[in-house]
């Protein structure tokens, strides 16, 4: 749309806003934004093989594919970010029942983080019978025997009652 009729249609627009105290319909507001940004798909086209385009595929971040070193470290510096951020504080608690172990968290009086694994929901005694009766044990709040074996813990002094550990961070 050349400037000149874009000029003329946000005119059109202002000068109803103002005869009118109400606010703008949405049909204005469309029109208006139309006029000045232009119909969706008028930007100019992106490239596939542009600078920064390997393959044809966008990156928000560099993938270093020159520099295979680099990349190596980027990955390796990534997964450790990634195991902090998901085991950060987690101890692991045995139940006192089916002696399934899992990886816990206190993260205050009300809250606990439990990580599952394969083998402790295999054991548990409890969501086996829950699977049993076909309750879906991923709608379950939790296992109560592995929650006695939680307060167990903290009052033996093998789980902090609210972690210690710092928090994940950049450093």
């Amino acid at each position: 749309m050349p400037r000149r009729r874009k000029a003329e249609a946000m005119t059109e627009v202002s000068a109803s806003a103002e005869a009118n105290t109400s606010p703008p319909t949405v049909e204005e507001l469309a029109q208006s934004m139309l006029s000045l940004h232009g119909a969706h798909g008028e930007d100019t086209a992106h490239e596939a093989n542009a600078p920064g385009r390997p393959n044809g595929h966008w990156s928000k971040a560099p993938a270093f594919e020159h520099d295979p070193e680099r990349a190596a470290r980027l990955h390796a510096a990534t997964e450790g970010d990634k195991q902090r951020y998901l085991t950060s504080g987690l101890q692991e608690v045995d139940c006192r029942f089916c002696h399934g172990s899992v990886m816990v968290k206190k993260l205050g009086v009300n809250h606990t983080a439990v990580q599952w694994n394969t083998a402790a929901t295999d054991k548990c005694a409890f969501f086996a019978q829950m699977r049993e009766e076909g309750t879906n044990t991923a709608r379950i709040r939790g296992c109560p025997r592995l929650s006695n074996s939680i307060a167990h813990a903290i009052a033996e002094g093998c789980l902090d009652p609210i972690c210690s550990a710092p928090p994940p961070g950049d450093g």
